[in-house]
């Protein structure tokens, strides 16, 4: 038995859509066994799934096929997550950066703040 690698990352709860599991294999975020592939591809048991999300790569082991969606319960059934430690802890890393960049950057300044910040300068 097989299953398309679309369907199987979104079964398995890799993706929340089919469909945006289909944009991350045709982005090329997906690689079977370290290579490219496209969406219709086959998966068989035991093969190696490895799905880029930002600068870490997870690594995970197909255990078990199903074509249709699985409760999070059960995705331990079908999935093996082999992920090297220092992946997550870069995932982690990016996350927490992230977070700290957005709290206090708020983008491009307003027509006001940039007036404002013209006087302080001006008169500093």
């Amino acid at each position: 038995m097989s299953c398309r690698l679309d369907k199987y990352i979104w079964s398995v709860r890799l993706a929340k859509t089919r469909s945006l599991a289909t944009d991350l294999i045709n982005k090329g975020k997906v690689r079977v066994n370290g290579q490219p592939v496209k969406p219709a591809r086959d998966v068989k048991i035991g093969d190696d799934i490895q799905i880029t999300k930002h600068t870490a790569i997870f690594t995970f082991r197909v255990l078990n096929l199903n074509d249709r969606r699985v409760g999070a319960k059960l995705v331990q059934d079908y999935i093996l997550d082999i992920t090297p430690e220092e992946e997550r802890v870069k995932y982690t890393q990016y996350v927490e950066n992230q977070r700290v960049y957005n709290q206090f950057g708020e983008g491009k300044p307003t027509k006001k703040q940039r007036r404002d910040l013209d006087d302080f300068l001006e008169n500093w």
